[in-house]
């Protein structure tokens, strides 16, 4: 099996270099920010939109020919079409809530897709000052340590990332995995994808993300070995960006804990 092509090669230095220059402002302004929220019930601060604009500013220097996509995109842009080979999806602070208030599970989140696709992950995990980065080709790392999905037998002591649902009428699919598993919700749904693919946690269940949550861990998980299955419309390959989108509903493990998940999780 051939290793990634060196446009991906090149990309994946870039996407590493580009993050972790931004790491040295994410830890001077954390818990001292102000914030606002948004229209849509998120909080935001400068630190979201500085970040934001210096990694694509990065980035458009190398690849100009990249779509860059940013949860920090103008509001009222509408879907934009993905087009380009290479697109860039950014979560400039994944967790905004936390590092507002001084919680420090929070992480930059940047995802490569090609043709749609989930290629490569750069996530900076605040609260452990690592950089977990990899993609189908590349291996998945957690700072240096090579990683992959956990293969333990699950039991009712697996650890489970979870985000109760917003739509009330999913807490019986909420309360199966409650059932069945120990949750930890970290508030930062990035975090909860990338850590199954680092072994941390067995799996993960989400019922409010969306896809700039999700499109550097969903890299991260496939090089580990992981699965995930969207219980409410495929999500891939993805051709538009729309910050309007709906909540995706998730589960996520080894290909073995993600069918077990998925049986628990009915969604209608």
């Amino acid at each position: 099996m051939s290793g990634p092509s060196p446009e991906l090669t090149e990309r994946s230095e870039a996407a590493r270099a580009a993050v972790l220059a931004e790491t040295g402002l994410l830890h001077r302004e954390f818990g001292r920010v102000e914030s606002r929220w948004k229209s849509d019930g998120t909080r935001v601060t400068a630190v979201d939109v500085a970040i934001s604009e210096n990694i694509f500013r990065a980035l458009r220097s190398r690849f100009p020919q990249d779509q860059m996509l940013s949860e920090e995109l103008p509001a009222g842009e509408g879907p934009v079409r993905v087009t380009s080979r290479f697109a860039w999806v950014l979560d400039p602070i994944d967790g905004t809530n936390n590092f507002a208030l001084g919680i420090p599970h929070c992480a930059i989140s940047l995802g490569l897709i090609e043709r749609g696709e989930p290629a490569f992950g750069a996530v900076y995990d605040f609260g452990r000052r690592l950089l977990m980065h990899g993609g189908p080709g590349f291996g998945m790392f957690d700072g240096e340590r090579p990683a992959r999905v956990s293969t333990e037998e699950h039991s009712p002591e697996t650890l489970i990332g979870f985000h109760s649902p917003s739509d009330k009428t999913l807490v019986p699919a909420a309360d199966a995995v409650l059932s069945h598993y120990k949750i930890r919700g970290l508030g930062s749904a990035t975090l909860h994808l990338a850590y199954v693919a680092a072994g941390i946690f067995g799996g993960a269940v989400d019922f409010n993300v969306k896809i700039w949550d999700l499109a550097a861990a969903i890299a991260l998980l496939r090089a580990a070995g992981g699965q995930i299955l969207f219980m409410n419309g495929e999500q891939l390959p993805i051709t538009s960006f729309d910050l309007g989108m709906d909540r995706i509903v998730y589960v996520a493990g080894s290909p073995a804990m993600a069918r077990r998940l998925a049986g628990l999780v009915s969604v209608r």
